[in-house]
């Protein structure tokens, strides 16, 4: 008995609802679907299915065989993608999504020479800061800031992005540095929100009590890098990625303050569906991106996809 082929005629069985049914999708005869049922019994030494005049039922060894057997054969079928997918030409279409700001900056302006390399692909860059469900918006990769609920994602941490509050000198001569967090309640504050109205920034060290600091925004924007030059120009104390305005931090543009206050970076990761890793679309770019933004280095920090790869709950690894 071929037992991977009688698995998978079980599970045809039980989806279709009857040795009938399924000899019609698979295709193949009645008689040979009746045969590889029964051979996976007597090779089990139980019953899997009940057979009526009306339907099939499934026993409770045939519960547990049918959802270890669609396991098996997902698992089967990721390594036949896995071992084709370094013979196949990337092509089609690739979904990406990208938070708003890393998304315009960051992103975009890349794909041109990335399509030029891949001919035979395109792209849709999805720019939005929302948390896509990659599953029912049909997403092959995601660019997702902040620490991972479990999942069956498979996630690359890419870097990190930390959070700081900013100032022009020359609003810092005028109005004075605040020292704590608590004193912002008497400086004019520029807020990132879609909604006006009142907001609050969060301060913390990496290690030690976090706390949360309700502001009265003296202007909202909901654009970070518009707040960003509106701080430039002097309109008030800002809170920004830091990779954003690094060069004129370098420059004296901006002020970095309340330092020894700021929270920990939340972290940047690539998502992929567990079931898209092996594409060759999803591959090239990972490594196109990764190639670039080693180059770039637009977050200052390490570079990107040097850190171990990370598996969310699925426990698989993207390779290097």
């Amino acid at each position: 008995m071929d037992q991977l082929a009688a698995l998978a005629t079980f599970v045809r069985v039980v989806d279709e609802g009857s040795l009938s049914g399924a000899a019609r999708s698979l295709p193949s005869s009645l008689t040979s679907v009746s045969r590889q049922l029964s051979a996976l019994e007597r090779h089990f030494g139980t019953q899997f299915v009940r057979r009526t005049t009306r339907r099939l039922a499934l026993t409770d060894e045939g519960r547990m065989l049918y959802d270890r057997a669609k396991a098996i054969l997902a698992e089967i079928k990721q390594v036949e993608t896995a071992l084709s997918a370094s013979r196949e030409v990337p092509a089609g279409r690739l979904r990406i999504s990208a938070p708003t700001l890393i998304g315009r900056m960051l992103v975009a302006p890349i794909l041109a020479e990335f399509l030029k390399r891949y001919p035979s692909l395109s792209v849709d860059l999805q720019i939005v800061d929302r948390t896509v469900d990659m599953l029912e918006e049909d997403i092959h990769v995601a660019l997702r800031i902040g620490h991972l609920p479990d999942s069956g994602l498979v996630a690359r941490r890419l870097a990190d992005i930390r959070m700081i509050v900013c100032a022009a000198p020359s609003y810092l001569e005028r109005r004075g540095t605040p020292a704590t967090p608590a004193e912002l309640t008497g400086h004019d504050c520029l807020a990132f929100s879609d909604t006006p109205g009142s907001g609050e920034w969060r301060f913390g060290k990496e290690t030690g009590a976090r706390s949360r600091v309700a502001i009265s925004p003296r202007l909202w924007i909901n654009s970070l890098d518009a707040l960003f030059r509106a701080a430039e120009q002097g309109a008030g104390v800002v809170r920004l990625p830091s990779w954003l305005v690094k060069r004129e931090l370098a420059a004296g543009r901006l002020v970095r303050i309340l330092k020894d206050h700021e929270p920990a970076p939340s972290p940047l990761h690539l998502l992929f569906q567990s079931a898209r890793l092996a594409s060759p679309k999803t591959r090239v770019f990972a490594d196109y991106l990764i190639e670039r933004w080693r180059r770039a280095d637009p977050f200052g920090s390490q570079p990107a996809g040097s850190s171990p790869d990370t598996a969310v709950s699925s426990q698989r690894t993207l390779r290097s």
